[in-house]
């Protein structure tokens, strides 16, 4: 351990130092309450031995400034020394801030049996942080997986039913329009019957990181809407916006050049329907869903391969 040991006189801080230093642990030393902040915040010990009456400032308030110094998660243990024993300097000084109250002058198996116990406080709250970072890290990846689709990797249909939600309560609050795109892979059914399910996976996977990879802001939102059909959420965009996005990602699937023999053209396309709006205070996200999904169908009918935006249909 790395104990800082601060008193102002230097006949008495010599005995705790001594007492530390049998304990085995390093010393650091000051005698004034600015020095002693100086050398913690320089070194950040694990632990101060702090004299209750120095020559600038009371160890009090170089107790509440150590305080004001922790970052989040930090704790030092302080320990007051004083040769006051009445019951309102002991409270004074737990409130400031300190964890124990000595009194002078300090017995050596005493000094040596306080610090053992803040060691193991300190080594167990150690471990406790770490578990609990364990924790933390194991939900956060419990949260990714049960909002990610297994097979594409982009998100689910239950991550998105959520996520459109919130955009559009954000939306509506900061009236901003918000375009949502609705893709469907052309023939999927006839590219699985032509080249087998295992295929038809591996095409999904493609079309879907080709969709995420042109949705280029971090607040869009790609989802595997239902089988071949994938939903994109673009927040603060007009129609406009999101039919050059939309072109992009059509483009970008034909680059693919995925061989597909029952399709027109040769290979795996995708029709995109598309709509925008300005949240209301009485109509819900369900609109704007129908909306795309209608554009999308008159893509379809429309001979596929094609972006059907909603406002021209």
């Amino acid at each position: 351990m790395k104990i800082l040991v601060v008193e102002d006189s230097r006949s008495n801080l010599h005995l705790p130092i001594q007492h530390v230093e049998k304990f085995g642990a390093t010393t650091l030393s000051a005698r004034s309450g600015e020095e002693a902040l100086e050398k913690y915040a320089r070194t950040r010990p694990d632990l101060v031995l702090l004299d209750v009456v120095l020559p600038d400032m009371d160890g009090f308030l170089v107790a509440q400034r150590i305080r004001a110094m922790e970052g989040p998660g930090e704790w030092t243990p302080i320990i007051f020394l004083s040769a006051e024993s009445d019951e309102s300097s002991i409270e004074n000084g737990i409130t400031a801030g300190g964890d124990d109250y000595l009194l002078k002058p300090v017995s050596e198996i005493v000094l040596g049996a306080k610090i053992r116990a803040m060691q193991h406080i300190v080594l167990m709250r150690s471990s406790l942080i770490a578990l609990t970072r364990k924790l933390d890290a194991a939900n956060q990846e419990l949260v990714r997986i049960s909002s990610s689709d297994a097979l594409t990797g982009v998100a689910n249909r239950r991550f998105f039913d959520e996520a459109i939600s919130i955009e559009w309560r954000r939306a509506r609050r900061h009236s901003n329009s918000i375009a949502m795109m609705m893709c469907d892979i052309d023939y999927f059914k006839l590219y699985n019957d032509t080249y087998g399910n295992q295929a038809g996976d591996e095409c999904l996977r493609k079309v879907a990181k080709a969709i995420r990879q042109h949705t280029e802001r971090p607040s869009d939102i790609v989802a595997r809407y239902g089988g071949e059909e994938f939903a994109v959420v673009l927040p603060e965009t007009t129609i406009s916006g999101a039919l050059m996005v939309a072109e992009k990602i059509r483009n970008a699937i034909r680059e693919l050049n995925i061989q597909h023999a029952s399709s027109p053209g040769g290979t795996v396309t995708l029709s995109i329907g598309l709509a925008s709006a300005a949240p209301g205070f009485d109509n819900p996200p369900d609109d704007l869903i129908q909306a795309a999904s209608k554009a999308l169908l008159h893509a379809k009918h429309g001979g596929r391969d094609r972006i059907c935006r909603a406002d021209e249909t």
